[in-house]
């Protein structure tokens, strides 16, 4: 299986890397031609207003938003989150909309609040995930399809809608395979 990594900015080599680990051929998405050659895509962590205002002169915008309807499988971390929403609070910025949760952007705070946090994600066994927040948002308000798998005291950091995965936090930051590996299941 090919997964391609939107590589406009953000955390590309990071979640390239977690691909290979888990065992397939990570590919670098930076036109709709690339966005063809994949079964799967992830967005990454890094600046949304810049991602998502470079996808929009790449004609990745619509092409995203064409495979996400059509059922590929996207993730989408941090920044991906934000771009995947279908609403983000106080901003109209290019956005695809694939998943009917609002998002707060750097809801817990600047750079300099980056912390780690142990999440029991629903989908997920054995020890709790330690997850990498910087400059986080997280999701204030899901629609009535969408699975919730993790929160972080009362705010929802991790939530799944058919074929759309998002989590606030960079799980490409860690040793730890689980998300990825989720992601890349037969079974996803």
């Amino acid at each position: 299986m090919k997964v391609g990594v939107l590589s406009l900015q953000g955390a590309v080599e990071e979640h390239l890397n977690m691909v290979r680990k888990c065992g397939f051929e990570g590919i670098k998405v930076k036109t709709p031609g690339d966005l063809e050659k994949v079964e799967r895509l992830i967005i990454p962590g890094g600046e949304s207003t810049t991602i998502g205002k470079l996808a929009k002169i790449y004609g990745l915008d619509k092409a995203i938003i064409k495979r996400g309807q059509e059922g590929m499988p996207i993730f989408g971390t941090c920044a991906g989150m934000i771009l995947l929403a279908r609403e983000i609070q106080d901003s109209n910025q290019i956005r695809f909309g694939l998943i009917d949760i609002l998002v707060e952007r750097n809801a817990f705070g600047r750079q300099v609040d980056s912390f780690e946090a142990d999440l029991e994600i629903k989908v997920l066994t054995g020890e709790p995930f330690r997850a990498v927040f910087i400059r986080a948002p997280y999701i204030k308000k899901t629609g009535s399809k969408v699975k919730i798998l993790a929160k972080l005291d009362s705010k929802i950091v991790m939530a799944q809608q058919d074929n759309i995965l998002v989590s606030a936090f960079h799980p490409e930051l860690t040793d730890d395979l689980r998300i990825h590996k989720y992601f890349l299941s037969e079974n996803y």
